[in-house]
């Protein structure tokens, strides 16, 4: 037996059949609402003179230690551990082989190679 399932979205603004869903941020916090094209028009063109003024956000950086599993991807990090860990202990300093580089070994060699 097949069975179909509808889903209808109802404007949230006036009880009609929707036609979008509209998401927007006003003041750090998020907001989703189901509209008619009528009536997201009407919320993006009094939005208009605003958004006109307004200047872009940069995306945010998550926290520390949030993401996959904590860890900085290779590709954004600004250094190369392996060759980091090489060029302290040619500079006589105490290198771990695996895990996080210490603060002032990498300024260190920020230093030194100009990066």
């Amino acid at each position: 037996m097949a069975q179909e399932y509808v889903l209808v979205k109802t404007d949230d603004l006036d009880g009609g059949k929707a036609d979008e869903t509209v998401h927007f941020s006003l003041d750090s916090k998020n907001y989703v609402i189901d509209l008619t094209t009528a009536n997201a028009q009407a919320l993006r063109d009094a939005l208009k003179p605003f958004v006109a003024k307004a200047r872009e956000e940069a995306p945010r950086r998550e926290a520390a230690g949030r993401g996959a599993k904590g860890r900085t991807p290779a590709a954004v990090r600004s250094h190369d551990a392996s060759a980091v860990r090489s060029w302290a202990r040619e500079h006589g300093y105490q290198v771990s082989d695996r895990g996080r580089v210490q603060s002032n070994i990498l300024e260190a060699y920020r230093q030194a190679v100009g990066s």
